[in-house]
């Protein structure tokens, strides 16, 4: 599966017993860590923590920042929340 051209990897299985899940393997450029996503529902943190979140990912992601901000709002489309975005866990082809 892909999302604006980023790799993203999909379920096969878990186990409960061995507290496991099972997923594809992807490439760059990717889309992972899905542990921290939301769901259904955005977070609701204040504004102020929003503002600061977002400062921080332009400073991380610098140019890149517009890229991955359209990859977050193609995910949000599909109600899937993702807060702990770094560029080890939203990563292009050419790092």
């Amino acid at each position: 599966m892909e999302i604006l051209g980023f790799h993203v990897p999909q379920f096969i299985g878990a186990d409960d017993a061995l507290c496991v899940i099972e997923m594809t393997v992807v490439t760059r450029p990717f889309a992972l860590d899905f542990a921290g996503a939301y769901l259904d529902q955005p977070p609701v943190f204040p504004n102020e923590a929003w503002e600061a979140w977002e400062a921080e990912k332009r400073d991380q992601f610098d140019f890149r920042w517009a890229t991955v901000r359209r990859v977050l709002d193609a995910l949000e489309e599909l109600d899937i929340y993702m807060v702990d975005v770094s560029p080890s866990n939203i990563a292009f082809a050419n790092e």
